[in-house]
């Protein structure tokens, strides 16, 4: 490219007499600004960081459940139970759902695997510390749990293990709900910014709709953690959508 564009604006060069530098230069920076497809502009945030990537949300989620923990045993008040709605008696208990309730450990890594620069991914992260700070915070002071189980758990392994370690607490919201919403939502204005087909921008919905769904499903939740966890989440996703840094190719207040 350098060696082409020398040639053209080379004094010797036989269009150089009819085309100013000026002109040349500005087609070459309208060349060069051409948009990247949308699989490439994906590829190419994908590829970036992915490292980071890994190591940093791997980290993230370790200190987080060190708090959640810390406050499922040690709330500041007693503990409220949940109260049931007609959508909690109308799903009922469904074991295959849990893999879909555990795919959220995979699907929080798109969020900040998509961003651009080092910078995005930090206050990416900072965005949604801010998210899960504020949710341990309701659980110290306002802790919660769902009723007790009505179907028997102790024949799956999984589920035993799942309730001794979850044992139902820190219920409202639905912290698994609230990250959910705030991942697709970010993932969705990358998805936009990139023109990705409608076809994968729908992929991210029903991910963050089917992980939503397998709370109330296994029954780690009921449908008002649910709800208060989605405002939650679609809250904190508005105000970093907001306040993060600015793209160069995009214009307007906050960005």
């Amino acid at each position: 490219m350098l060696i082409v564009t020398a040639v053209l604006i080379s004094p010797t060069h036989p269009a150089a007499g009819n085309r100013s530098v000026s002109a040349i230069s500005a087609e070459a920076t309208s060349i060069a600004s051409v948009p990247l497809s949308w699989s490439a502009e994906l590829g190419a945030r994908v590829r970036g960081h992915w490292f980071l990537t890994l190591i940093g949300t791997s980290a993230f989620i370790f200190v987080f459940f060190l708090g959640y923990f810390y406050v499922q045993e040690s709330p500041a008040f007693p503990v409220t139970v949940m109260p049931l709605t007609w959508l909690d008696h109308m799903i009922p208990f469904q074991p295959y759902a849990l893999g879909l309730y555990l795919s959220l450990w995979i699907y929080v890594g798109a969020g900040p695997g998509l961003q651009k620069t080092r910078r995005e991914i930090l206050i990416y992260a900072l965005w949604t510390a801010a998210l899960c700070v504020v949710g341990l915070g309701i659980f110290y002071f306002a802790p919660t749990r769902v009723p007790l189980p009505t179907v028997d758990l102790s024949e799956s392994s999984v589920f035993s293990i799942l309730q001794r370690v979850d044992v139902a607490g820190n219920a409202c919201p639905s912290m698994h709900v609230a990250v959910a919403i705030f991942t697709a939502i970010r993932v969705e204005d990358v998805l936009r910014g990139a023109r990705s087909p409608a076809l994968l921008r729908f992929i991210n919905v029903a991910c963050c709709a089917l992980i939503s769904y397998s709370t109330l499903a296994v029954k780690q939740h009921v449908a008002l953690d649910v709800v208060a966890g989605a405002v939650l989440g679609v809250i904190f996703a508005v105000l970093s959508l907001h306040w993060r840094p600015r793209d160069p190719g995009q214009t307007g207040s906050g960005r």
